[in-house]
């Protein structure tokens, strides 16, 4: 990854913000064509009332079409717990192939025993269009990208990193926000930690895109920054704190954290790759609600 050439590559990148998940979705258009990928779109869903809808996902559509833009890929850093996936929604109306990290089918094993989805639920990552082995590239028109394991916040992480620009999914916040935290299924503090040191060992001058904001202490929201200024300033993971540390902090932390509001349809749509369960005979859909009766 410190490839000069591939590093010189700067990727036009367009950031749009749901305010209702605080998760920032991207166009990502390269310079020298019309090419683009869209990189974990969001879908909309009014919980209470079982009710999809597609603005986000629109604003996105809206945006690549009036710009003239190919999608080739649809991007999913994760299987998300907060947000539905738009992707399969975009794919409808403009093509592309739907892609994230191989572990996905861990994933699905465990999610798929939570939500008891029974033999006819895969569990072989085959609802997605590409299953990407950590280090292997592929093209957006002309630009090389490359995806990289960053396990830890789930096993199926990954950086997506595209010229100068990484995006990095929920394994890194901007510096005042942190780290994703890592309780969940399959989540592992010290992993995280080592996947974070990793992505930290990506040139200073790399750009990294979050996937979340939630404008801590009251600032506005933001969702660029740097290697450079992650190493100096994050408040999780600057340069000088331990491994130890780290892990110490972030389990702490992660004891005190409510459940995502989302994360029962979001889980059960995501590890479909977006799209929701098949209908009944009567063409009625549903999601599940395992209860702890303990």
């Amino acid at each position: 990854m410190n490839d000069p050439v591939a590093i010189a590559t700067k990727p036009d990148v367009a950031g749009f913000f749901d305010a209702q998940t605080s998760t920032v979705s991207y166009v990502v258009r390269d310079p020298a064509t019309s090419a683009c990928a869209v990189v974990d779109a969001v879908m909309d869903i009014d919980y209470a009332a079982g009710r999809i809808s597609y603005h986000s996902a629109d604003r996105l559509i809206d945006f690549i079409r009036a710009n003239a833009l190919v999608v080739e890929w649809l991007i999913e850093t994760h299987a998300h717990a907060d947000h539905l996936s738009g992707s399969p929604y975009i794919q409808s109306k403009l093509g592309g192939k739907i892609g994230i990290g191989e572990n996905i089918k861990i994933v699905q094993e465990v999610f798929g025993k939570v939500f008891n989805e029974g033999t006819q639920f895969r569990r072989d990552g085959s609802q997605f269009d590409r299953l990407f082995r950590d280090g292997e590239t592929y093209s957006i028109g002309t630009m090389t990208a490359q995806a990289m394991l960053t396990p830890g916040h789930t096993p199926a992480c990954m950086t997506h990193v595209i010229g100068d620009a990484a995006f990095v999914g929920d394994t890194l916040f901007m510096p005042d926000g942190g780290t994703a935290r890592a309780d969940f299924p399959g989540g592992d503090a010290r992993t995280l930690f080592r996947s974070i040191r990793k992505l930290l060992e990506l040139p200073a001058e790399m750009r990294l895109f979050m996937c979340h904001d939630y404008g801590p202490n009251g600032r506005a929201i933001k969702w660029e920054t740097t290697v450079a200024e992650e190493r100096a300033h994050n408040i999780h993971v600057r340069d000088g704190v331990s491994e130890d540390e780290f892990v110490a902090l972030r389990e702490a932390r992660d004891k005190t954290l409510p459940m995502p509001r989302l994360i029962i349809p979001s889980l059960q749509v995501n590890i479909r790759a977006g799209h929701l369960p098949e209908p009944d005979s009567g063409g009625h859909r549903f999601l599940k609600v395992p209860v702890d009766t303990l």
